[in-house]
């Protein structure tokens, strides 16, 4: 007489368990025993269950999609208008910064420019609204000027360029840091010039630059193409003035005088004083 064979059975945990991850939905896998037993607990129906796991999915999802599009844009660091000091830049129109914040104007395709000295924050504005336009689902990319043009460069020679030109284009929000520092070559004023053109009206751009408009020509070397640059990018544009002391060099010259107020005891003790500046030397 044959024997029968056993069917092994698989425990509806495990099935449940791989169906879920089949159809990508981590938190269900992750919470759906702990909801029953809330539920059970609530005496609440099976639609209420559900419904308290699909919140708990979207919320996961919503989170991981974030944190997915802010390692994408490439910041250098992370920082929000949170931990910004607005009274340190008393040119800075606070209430459009805010209003910018709430990225209706890159759903609307327009571009920024935030223009003053150095150390005056317009790269932590222009992070803050990145990380602002990452959190409102819009794909964002950050890069400064330089690094850009020797992007699209090496693009080119590697005969990619066209690949990454419908990159740079089809990002919702594309920043370009630090333009002004470094002057370009024909071709690299030309290659950048391309990726705003690109833009116009199609994307919005945020450009931070430590030079006024009329100095731009020594950047890009020519004012037919500077011209035809400032065209395309201030045709709907929001400008942030950020004129006024570096902040850096205030904060050191706070610690500075910190220093100072210390040196008369230290020097009691040793029998001589430190050289005036020498706190900022060592800083």
């Amino acid at each position: 007489m044959n024997a029968v064979p056993q069917v092994a059975t698989v425990p509806p945990q495990v099935l449940l368990a791989h169906h879920l991850k089949l159809l990508k939905l981590p938190t269900f896998v992750r919470e759906y025993e702990k909801v029953a037993l809330a539920c059970a607990q609530d005496q609440a129906d099976y639609p209420r269950y559900l419904l308290r796991l699909c919140e708990l999915e979207r919320i996961d999802r919503d989170r991981r999609n974030i944190e997915r599009r802010i390692r994408q844009a490439k910041f250098p660091q992370t920082k929000s208008l949170d931990t910004f000091d607005f009274k340190a830049i008393p040119s800075l129109n606070k209430p459009l910064v805010l209003e910018l914040a709430r990225c209706e104007w890159i759903e609307r395709r327009e571009n920024c420019l935030a223009l003053g000295p150095a150390g005056t924050g317009k790269t932590h504005t222009a992070l803050a609204l990145g990380l602002a336009a990452c959190q409102k689902n819009h794909t964002v990319y950050f890069t400064t000027a330089a690094a850009l043009v020797h992007e699209l460069m090496e693009a080119r020679d590697e005969r990619r360029l066209r690949a990454l030109q419908k990159q740079l284009a089809r990002v919702n929000l594309l920043i370009v840091d630090e333009l002004g520092y470094v002057p370009f070559t024909a071709v690299g004023a030309e290659l950048l010039f391309e990726v705003f053109s690109r833009r116009y009206e199609q994307g919005a751009t945020l450009v931070t630059s430590n030079l006024p408009f009329d100095e731009w020509t020594s950047v890009f070397g020519s004012e037919r193409l500077t011209g035809a640059l400032l065209d395309r990018l201030t045709h709907h544009v929001h400008i942030l003035e950020m004129n006024g002391e570096s902040y850096r060099l205030a904060t050191s010259k706070k610690r500075a005088r910190k220093s100072g107020a210390l040196a008369p005891a230290d020097a009691s003790n040793h029998g001589h004083s430190e050289p005036e500046g020498g706190a900022i030397e060592t800083s």
